[in-house]
Formats: C-alpha cells, sequence, structure tokens
C-alpha cells in the first residue's frame, strides 16, 4: 500500500541515486600548456569604442574541469578558411601546437569578415575551446564568434557557443558574451559537453589594424557516445 511517507521516501532515494551518480562522475583538469608570455602587463584602459569588455587580470586562470580522458582533439587536425591564402603563415599553423607569441607562429588571414574551421575526424563531445588569436601585445579581435556543427558547410546543425559580436559586424547575430584583451593564456569556453565534428572561428579585424589572425585553437573532448 502506497501511503505518503513511502512515495517521499522513494523519491530521496531517488533524489541520492541521481546525485551519488553524477558526483562520482571523474574529472581532471585540462592539461593545457600556457605559452610563455610576450610582453609585461599593462595597466588596464578600455579600448575606445568597444562596449562591453573583460578586465584583464595578473592572476593566472584556474585549471578547467573535465571529464577525465579529455584530449585535444584539434591536435594536428586538417584547417580549412573563408582565406584559402593567408597573408602571413599557413593554415596547418592554426593546429600545430605552436602558441608562441613571436614572429612565425600565427597565421595572418585577410581583413574583414573571416573564418577558420577545423575538422575533428569523428562527431565529439566536446568541453572547452581554447583559441590564441595573437598575444605579442594588448589588443581586442572584433566579432569574435564560435560555433559546432555536425555539418561541414554550417547550413545545419549548427550550435553557437560563444559570440562576443556586439554590432553583428559578421552577420550572426549579436552576442551575449564580453569582449575580451589578447593574453598567453588564450580565451577558453566552456562548451558543456556539445557534440559535432566541425569547430569555426569567426572575427573581424582588431582594435590595431583590419586583420585577423590564429596562433593556436585547442578542441577538448572525447569521442561522442550514441
Amino acid at each position: 500500500m502506497f501511503t505518503r511517507r513511502n512515495i517521499t521516501l522513494a523519491a530521496a532515494g531517488l533524489l541520492t541515486i541521481v546525485l551519488g551518480g553524477m558526483a562520482g562522475a571523474e574529472e581532471a583538469p585540462l592539461e593545457i600548456k600556457i605559452p610563455k608570455p610576450a610582453f609585461s602587463r599593462t595597466p588596464f584602459h578600455p579600448a575606445p569604442g568597444l562596449g562591453r569588455i573583460e578586465k584583464p587580470t595578473a592572476i593566472p586562470r584556474p585549471p578547467f574541469l573535465a571529464p577525465k580522458g579529455c584530449k585535444n582533439l584539434a591536435s594536428k587536425a586538417p584547417v580549412t578558411s573563408s582565406d584559402p591564402e593567408p597573408i602571413i603563415g599557413k593554415l596547418k599553423q592554426v593546429t600545430d601546437g605552436d602558441k608562441e607569441g613571436v614572429e612565425g607562429s600565427w597565421v595572418e588571414l585577410g581583413p574583414g569578415k573571416q573564418w577558420v574551421q577545423i575538422g575533428l575526424g569523428q562527431q565529439a563531445q566536446i568541453y572547452a575551446i581554447v583559441v590564441w588569436h595573437y598575444h605579442a601585445e594588448l589588443r581586442v579581435y572584433k566579432g569574435v564568434v564560435v560555433q559546432v556543427s555536425s555539418d561541414a558547410d554550417f547550413i545545419k546543425d549548427v550550435q553557437t557557443v560563444f559570440n562576443n559580436d556586439q554590432d553583428n559586424v559578421v552577420g550572426l547575430g549579436i552576442g551575449d558574451n564580453p569582449q575580451y584583451f589578447e593574453t598567453h593564456e588564450g580565451k577558453l569556453i566552456d562548451t558543456k559537453g556539445v557534440k559535432g565534428r566541425y569547430v569555426r572561428l569567426w572575427s573581424k579585424g582588431n582594435t590595431v589594424d583590419d586583420q585577423n589572425h590564429y596562433t593556436e585553437v585547442e578542441v577538448w573532448g572525447l569521442p561522442a557516445t550514441k
């Protein structure tokens, strides 16, 4: 015979099982290797004409926890772009592991709206994306949008995981994320286990010039389960 007390105890037991399973999920810090700083930290001065922006801090970014076994799925992965012939460098440098803020470590795309795309080679569950545009000096890249899809053409099944395009300069809608200054730590985006096979990153110039740069992009995740 069911009573209110029995139902309450059953519900409490189920909640305990669910929470216990969640707590039991093994997590570990991502082994993100941070390159050397390319310049000394300078006092914070908001760039003119920019909207909401994160204030740089001298405090190191705390470790990012993700399911144990996550790897950088973008390592040596193929890269395509809206600019197939970069002004400086080669597209393969976006995933070659060289994150240093020195000459020869980055790719320079043409001015205006541009993107780079990384093919992971398989459907994956993605927990974090880390991007280094150019950290040889303190600058802000405009219209930064990061999307994930299972479609190489990004026509369907597109999920936006980051968008700080406050003026819709890349035409994908106005984003809620703040703009940020480039540093040697790169920008870590928490993608919360989104599933996809391709990652596309947009920008439209920066506060120094109209060019678009990429030093490295990492995509941390696991092969997706069905």
